[in-house]
């Protein structure tokens, strides 16, 4: 396997995100500013600031999550662009997305402005020269909270300094299926590095999916921040593909069985809930990994997998054919998965 193109930063990185905390000099933090009696003005006035300079740039969305149903508003959350913080702050918190949902800058949040940008597959370089475009426009008009010794000022101590989080979701079957994670995570928490669960904070593994993100702002540089975490993609990968050769050659019969079942299942259930998909999904993702289902263009079809999890999704399948029970949504999911993944692979 190493040297082919299964044995790649594509067939392990899923995606990669640059998040920016930043506060306005002039106005409360969004906590304080729920307890003023001018909060909806002044939180009127921030968002129209920031709306203001954003899209002399580029044309966003403008979505006041105030008056969001609460079907919009989860379809938003699954989708990662909003937070359930900035719901919960609906009375002043609004959020400004692109059409192709590659940046999503949250508004009245945690912090005035929390502004990430995503990208598939490994690149956080290129999310980072992005966001910090973004970051310079807005400043440029509007100055933002700013210690010389403490750097940005943001409601949680952990995000002062830079006020940046790089991350980069990472696809670690062979790693967490052998017991490996526990060994991983204390040592990249020496580091000032933090690994997470697919939806952030205080989510758990979710399809082998693990985020890896500097926990430490203040102190680093934003150069620091994206080495150190570069740095630590670097060796989880490496492990990631060497873990998964152990596996072919130690398990075998016995691994292609349990992937090719659950490719089975995929392709032929009339009815599945989503933590059953997520599951399944997550061994067909390993098998196009290992070259199961042929070894032409396998982040296509990796791509094709993550991007069907998030349409399975309770509130996008109701975002696309009206509101269904849970019944229904599991009877639409295996009839939607059985088209797409039949399609998708060729198992050989």
């Amino acid at each position: 396997m190493i040297g082919t193109d299964l044995n790649t930063y594509e067939c392990v990185a899923v995606s990669s995100r640059i998040r920016l905390a930043r506060n306005f000099a002039d106005y409360p933090f969004p906590d304080r500013l729920l307890k003023s009696p001018h909060a909806e003005e002044q939180a009127s006035e921030i968002v129209r600031l920031i709306a203001a300079e954003l899209n002399t740039l580029e044309d966003f969305d403008l979505y006041d999550i105030g008056t969001l149903t609460d079907e919009t508003a989860a379809y938003l959350v699954e989708r990662n662009l909003i937070s359930r913080d900035l719901v919960r702050h609906s009375r002043i918190s609004a959020a400004l997305i692109t059409p192709d949902e590659s940046i999503s800058v949250m508004i009245n949040e945690e912090d005035h402005i929390r502004a990430q940008y995503f990208m598939k597959g490994y690149d956080l370089r290129k999310a980072y020269e992005r966001i910090t475009g973004i970051d310079d426009v807005i400043s440029e008009s509007i100055p933002f909270a700013f210690d010389e010794t403490f750097g940005y000022l943001t409601a949680c101590p952990t995000n002062l300094g830079t006020g940046m989080r790089a991350s980069v979701m990472l696809f670690l079957p062979a790693v967490s299926r052998r017991g490996l994670m526990k060994s991983i995570v204390p040592e990249l928490t020496r580091l000032g590095l933090t690994v997470r669960g697919a939806s952030g904070e205080g989510s758990g593994a979710e399809g082998d999916l693990f985020q890896i993100s500097n926990e430490v702002t203040l102190g680093r540089s934003e150069g620091e921040i994206l080495s150190a975490v570069e740095k630590a993609v670097t060796i989880v990968v490496e492990l990631e593909l060497k873990e998964r050769d152990r596996m072919r050659i130690e398990e075998g019969i016995t691994l292609q069985d349990r992937i090719m079942r659950s490719y089975g299942i995929l392709t032929n259930c009339l009815t599945i809930d989503m933590k059953e998909f997520i599951s399944r999904a997550a061994d067909v993702k390993l098998g196009i990994a290992l070259g199961f289902f042929g070894t032409d263009e396998p982040e296509k079809k990796l791509g094709c997998i993550d991007d069907l999890i998030v349409a399975m999704r309770p509130a996008n399948i109701n975002r696309v054919g009206g509101t269904r029970t849970e019944a229904e949504q599991n009877i639409y999911r295996a009839e939607f998965i059985k088209k797409i993944i039949g399609k998708s692979l060729t198992t050989v």
